[in-house]
């Protein structure tokens, strides 16, 4: 049997195997329960027993519902097995790793089931758009996709697609890293010339976070201006509130429900580990943030169209929402989301570690000074310098480790000067305040220039921007 369920390869891990036989144990009692054709049923029954055999083969043992697998898994290797606190854990909540060098991307493209972002691809997008591809693709930033080819022969076609991205409003002040996915998408939303919707997701927030629903509401005021202040086309863009919008746009409360209806309680505790004891509006949300993915959801913009698929720029903790965007969607009759997975960026004490709000010297806030940002990198930022400068020169410094040098990847356009960064520091000749003194001339005018276009953000404008209204594009 072919290892393959709702179209995508099976998970990897005990506890995901272990979820996704749970979830398709309940849609065979579903399929049952409504007499669904008795082909339907077997297959579905074949898709459960073969998640079994694949269990067992990566635990050793048969499935037991009221058993969930230990964390230590057993190899046949003679070695100590592997515990699940060395593994990378990666969900829309948590991102976790031991390894100084961050998340192995490999492997999660091969637990998630998602493509890899090849040499062949890049090419094919720079053959379509007619430029360069951006340094974040040829850099692999954005790593991994679903269905980009897809959106490809769309372009080719003259067929008509649209951009989805979003952000959780949090706190008042965004990082660096927040940016990443908006100075993407405006890229793309520049070369394909077509309309984007931005979610803020200030209803999730209140859900997870100890803010009241106004605090909320205002960090997505304020987290917007950040987001316009990336150079968004007004006559091209619509960001909403997930507690404004809702309550006024029947078409998107209409697919939130559709979607619940084709999720089970099960399901979203497999794809998100919900317990008994979480909220039921946690429960609910998945299908809130997978709506925007449908184009009648937005009625003002594309009228009834159920027709025109999505592209969907994200960094890839988010990709457990539209797996199961992606799985309901034929059932309702809509196009398939279309994904684009960029990595993670690292906290300024390295890639092993989080970025907190709550810890200013964590990363680059982009409301901090000049000096601020100078005193961050000098004195926080992890060096993969060694610990004498005659060392250093003889052995040089480690590039896979060292977050300034990851910083430069993402922020520094000119490639040729990049690598000559890499093989100076790696050779011995750049020393670890060198390099973090590249970083300072990158990161202070970067921050800079933010903040003059951020003051140009009136109230005004961001009520323009987050209007209910036609947007302008080509296709018909």
């Amino acid at each position: 049997m072919a290892d393959v369920l709702n179209g995508e390869p099976y998970p990897s891990t005990p506890q995901e195997l272990f979820k996704s036989i749970t979830a398709q144990g309940e849609i065979v009692r579903s399929l049952k329960a409504e007499k669904a054709p008795k082909d339907e049923i077997d297959s579905a029954v074949k898709q459960l027993l073969s998640l079994k055999i694949n269990y067992k083969e990566v635990t050793g043992q048969d499935y037991n519902a009221d058993s969930p697998p230990t964390n230590s898994r057993p190899n046949n290797s003679g070695e100590p097995g592997t515990t699940e606190g060395e593994e990378d854990f990666v969900d829309p909540w948590t991102v976790q790793t031991s390894s100084a060098k961050g998340i192995d991307y490999d492997k999660l493209i091969v637990r998630f089931g998602s493509s890899k972002i090849d040499k062949t691809l890049i090419d094919r997008i720079e053959r379509v758009i007619g430029q360069k591809p951006h340094h974040f693709l040829r850099r692999g930033i954005f790593f991994s996709h679903r269905d980009m080819n897809n959106i490809l022969d769309a372009y080719e076609n003259k067929k008509p697609f649209y951009l989805y991205t979003g952000r959780g409003p949090s706190s008042e002040a965004m990082h660096v890293g927040h940016l990443i996915p908006f100075i993407f998408t405006k890229w793309l939303q520049d070369v394909f010339n077509v309309p984007l919707v931005i979610q803020m997701t200030d209803d999730e927030k209140y859900l997870w976070k100890e803010l009241t629903l106004e605090q909320a509401y205002g960090y997505t005021i304020e987290n917007a201006k950040d987001i316009i202040a990336c150079g968004f086309d007004i006559n091209k863009t619509f960001i909403f509130s997930d507690l404004e919008y809702m309550g006024s746009s029947p078409g998107f409360y209409k697919n939130v429900v559709k979607i619940q209806k084709h999720v089970t309680f099960n399901q979203v505790k497999g794809i998100f580990g919900f317990t008994d004891s979480d909220c039921i509006g946690k429960i609910s949300f998945p299908a809130i943030q997978a709506a925007p993915s449908f184009s009648n959801s937005f009625p003002q913009i594309f009228k009834d169209r159920t027709d025109i698929q999505c592209l969907i720029p994200c960094a890839i903790d988010q990709d457990p929402y539209f797996r199961m965007t992606r799985d309901v969607a034929p059932k309702i009759g809509y196009p398939k989301p279309a994904l684009l997975h960029s990595s993670f960026f690292p906290a300024l004490q390295g890639a092993q570690t989080k970025m907190s709000a709550s810890d200013p010297n964590s990363s680059i806030f982009l409301t901090d000074t000049a000096k601020q940002i100078k005193n961050k990198v000098n004195k926080h930022a992890f060096s993969g310098g060694k610990d004498t400068i005659e060392e250093h020169r003889q052995l040089g410094g480690n590039c896979d480790i060292d977050v300034s040098f990851m910083y430069l990847t993402f922020f520094l356009e000119d490639d040729d000067k990049l690598e000559q960064i890499r093989q100076d520091y790696t050779s011995g000749a750049m020393l670890t305040g060198e390099l973090k003194k590249t970083l300072i001339e990158v990161l202070q005018p970067l921050i800079a220039n933010h903040q003059a276009r951020r003051k140009e953000i009136t109230e005004d404008i961001v009520k323009q921007f987050m209007t209910p209204r036609k947007l302008f594009y080509d296709f018909q």
